[in-house]
């Protein structure tokens, strides 16, 4: 049976394409906010590091009643490394809005978000957003966009998916790129007329597929997915297939159900097929889990999510000044946190390793790693972690290793410096054409090639420069990539730095620390021009002297030091080095701290 009062869509696209944006204008005009109500931008963006980053980290769910059809939008990432989150919720819904930038056109992601709604034969809306930005080619953009659904082996239908053109920032939408209406009712048309209802069974027995995981600290875990059949009632008993086999199945009762109203979820006694719920009272149920009926256990075949093609190393902090900044900082602390994480991030992958003390964290890239990192250390967990690698693999006897599709838009003046800096981390360039007065170019590019370029990118660029990446496919090994051309500076003894210290080592490189910082023996405090680590001591004081000299030390001219974000620290370090990371602060170390030991380590590996 067909329900004709549902439909379920999910807003894909490239990174900064502008799906959160659309959906706060969907939900204003649908009804959802009072008139009064004040509303900030992006709403759907409720994480604080979604917020400061400006990018949608986490899948979330909404909905807007449109002449009383109810419409479940899900809110997906756009950056690649979360492309677990969107794999999984396009099990949720029956049709995709596929955003594309007016300007930008189709991007790496466009296409993996696209090959994935193609795959599991969902109806396609062609949105071409931002049509009122200068320099907008929305008649191209759509012939792009064409190109790519024939690339992809779209059957006629999807061919034949509509177009509406709109200005999200606005809320405008037309079936024209040369009018603009007033507000988005052409956009609501297309997801009614052309988005089918969930066919479903509504009297069959009960079935849930578990799509997602979120944590209440007052009801515990609450988990979210579609209805696939039947009823499901707040207080049943349902039983609970494990989607991995790893677990045996399981009774449970159902102690709520919500469905979700706007951005709240409200509380119901029972919800039918096609209806995406949240429920809770079933505290092992993970992502990719089925919820049946007692009486007829039948689990559903989830998603292949695809592999990590990165890892790091995160371990206990065993710095001098361990302990001090964090209130987590054991080994059952840091192993309990990334195993919980597991539940959310089914793209993530934990590892114990040799050691008790550390573990091995695999993921889709370097912002998805950073995302973690950076979120542990908010919630006080102290840990350093080692640089990102990248997961070979073994095929038939041949090396092989993960490739990047690397779309650079660039103005004309720059492409000279890009061209030659990836071609020297093994970048092979595949399509170079004039986007107005800048230049898209596409490389293809082992991820290995990326460590430690997007800042080179910026600056070689003037910071006019926008790079993407996502991965390919793996290929055979390309042979050695130099990751840094700079040596370090490392902290010759544990103390406080001084403006005479750092003035006397300052000509030496880049500095990373201010006076009176706390440092040790083996921090690197500081870049030096030259491949070499040199040790220095930004700890020395100045003598006393018989003679007095008025003035003296204000003359002392410090240049600024550069201090690194998390991932420009991740980017930065070499392979003998550690990050280590607190609430407070983040440090940069080599893995050996004493200076003497770390030269004869050093030694006997040249010999």
């Amino acid at each position: 049976m067909i329900r004709n009062d549902i439909r379920n869509v999910a807003i894909v696209a490239h990174v900064d394409h502008g799906k959160t944006t659309l959906v706060d204008e969907m939900l204003k005009q649908s009804g959802t906010f009072r008139q009064n109500e004040v509303v900030d931008d992006r709403v759907m963006d409720s994480n604080d590091l979604e917020r400061e980053r400006g990018i949608t980290i986490l899948a979330k769910n909404t909905s807007i009643i449109y002449n009383d059809i109810k419409i479940n939008v899900v809110d997906t990432p756009g950056h690649a490394d979360f492309g677990g989150e969107v794999e999984r919720i396009l099990k949720m819904v029956d049709g995709v809005l596929l955003l594309v930038d007016a300007f930008e056109g189709t991007m790496p992601q466009t296409r993996f978000v696209l090959q994935k709604a193609l795959e599991l034969g969902h109806k396609v809306i062609i949105v071409v957003n931002k049509v009122d930005r200068p320099g907008a080619r929305p008649v191209e953009v759509v012939d792009e966009v064409l190109e790519l659904l024939i690339a992809l082996d779209a059957t006629d239908e999807q061919l034949d998916s509509p177009v509406v053109f709109c200005s999200g920032r606005n809320g405008t939408a037309s079936l024209s790129p040369d009018i603009q209406e007033e507000n988005l009712v052409p956009l609501f048309e297309q997801i009614i007329n052309h988005v089918p209802g969930p066919d479903v069974d509504e009297e069959g027995p009960a079935q849930m597929l578990v799509s997602n995981i979120d944590y209440d600290n007052f009801i515990g875990r609450i988990a979210t997915g579609r209805i696939e059949r039947g009823t499901v009632k707040k207080g049943m008993q349902v039983t609970v297939c494990h989607h991995h086999g790893i677990h045996n199945n399981y009774n449970a009762k159902i102690v709520n159900l919500l469905t979700i109203d706007g951005l709240k979820r409200v509380n119901v006694d029972e919800a039918k097929a096609g209806e995406i719920v949240c429920l809770s009272g079933i505290e092992e149920v993970t992502i990719g889990d089925t919820l049946c009926d007692t009486q007829n256990v039948e689990p559903l075949p989830f998603c292949k999510i695809s592999e990590p093609t990165l890892e790091m190393t995160f371990s206990v902090n065993d710095s001098p000044f361990a302990g001090t900044e964090g209130k987590f900082c054991t080994s059952r602390h840091l192993r309990a946190r990334l195993y919980r994480e597991l539940l959310k991030d089914i793209s993530l992958k934990v590892e114990d390793s040799d050691s008790t003390e550390a573990f091995r964290v695999m993921g889709r890239g370097e912002m998805h790693l950073s995302i973690l990192i950076e979120t542990m250390r908010r919630e006080g967990y102290e840990f350093q972690v080692s640089a990102p690698k990248v997961l070979f693999k073994e095929i038939d006897g041949v090396k092989m290793e993960p490739m990047e599709e690397v779309s650079c838009d660039v103005p004309q003046e720059y492409m000279g410096s890009v061209i030659e800096k990836l071609g020297a981390r093994k970048g092979e360039l595949i399509d170079m054409s004039p986007r107005g007065d800048r230049m898209h170019v596409v490389f293809h590019i082992p991820t290995r090639g990326l460590f430690g370029y997007r800042n080179e990118f910026l600056t070689d660029t003037r910071g006019e420069g926008i790079i993407n990446s996502m991965f390919l496919e793996y290929t055979p090994y390309r042979g050695e990539i130099t990751k840094r051309t700079t040596g370090s500076l490392v902290a010759y003894e544990t103390g406080k730095t001084t403006s005479y210290g750092i003035y006397n080592v300052q000509d030496r490189g880049q500095m990373f620390v201010v006076p009176a910082q706390d440092v040790y023996e083996g921090q690197i405090v500081g870049e030096n021009a030259k491949t070499d680590d040199i040790v220095i001591n930004p700890c020395k004081k100045k003598h006393m002297t018989a003679v007095r000299s008025t003035g003296a030390d204000e003359a002392l001219r410090l240049v600024p030091p550069k201090i690194h974000s998390l991932e420009e620290a991740i980017e930065f370090i070499n392979e003998d080095e550690l990050i280590e990371v607190t609430p407070k602060s983040i440090r940069l170390r080599k893995q050996i701290l004493n200076n003497v030991n770390r030269a004869k380590a050093y030694a006997k590996l040249k010999s």
